[in-house]
């Protein structure tokens, strides 16, 4: 049976006191120990963890990032109701005013909207005689002059 299984049978704890003992001896040598230790995983903090270790790591990501996502929609939610708390129209404690504000509100958004619509037309007639401009000057320009190809002798 090679040493290195026999000390495996005491765990990690072994191996940290053969790596303090080598140390004590002759540091070189613990400096080997502690090299082998990390190189064949036996310290739990080399690179061979196995594929386990990479997908704790990705699992362990991915639950951060889902985390930060909740957060951050829990952020955008409680923004939406500061909005809507700040926009929202108070009572005056007037009724009838109040109806006439929300009416007069209501009207002028009508409006904004047909402007905005009229915007939209007048842009498109411009875009069109623009276009049908440009279609008629090159229906009407002249044909490019086709080079002839030399007479044959």
């Amino acid at each position: 049976m090679p040493i290195t299984a026999q000390i495996d049978q005491f765990g990690r704890p072994a191996w940290i006191i053969l790596m303090i003992l080598s140390f004590i001896v002759f540091w070189p040598l613990g400096l080997m120990v502690l090299a082998f230790m990390i190189w064949s995983g036996r310290m739990g903090c080399g690179w061979h963890g196995g594929p386990g270790r990479w997908e704790y790591k990705m699992a362990r990501m991915q639950d951060k990032m889902d985390h930060l996502r909740d957060r951050m929609d829990q952020q955008r939610d409680w923004w939406n109701v500061q909005r809507d708390r700040w926009n929202a129209p108070r009572s005056s404690g007037n009724r009838a005013f109040d109806e006439y504000r929300a009416e007069t509100l209501r009207r002028l958004e009508e409006e904004q909207k047909e402007f905005r619509q009229f915007l939209e037309r007048l842009r498109f007639a411009k875009d069109k005689t623009e276009f049908d401009q440009f279609m008629a000057e090159r229906r009407n320009r002249p044909a490019p002059d086709t080079p002839q190809s030399p007479p044959q002798s």
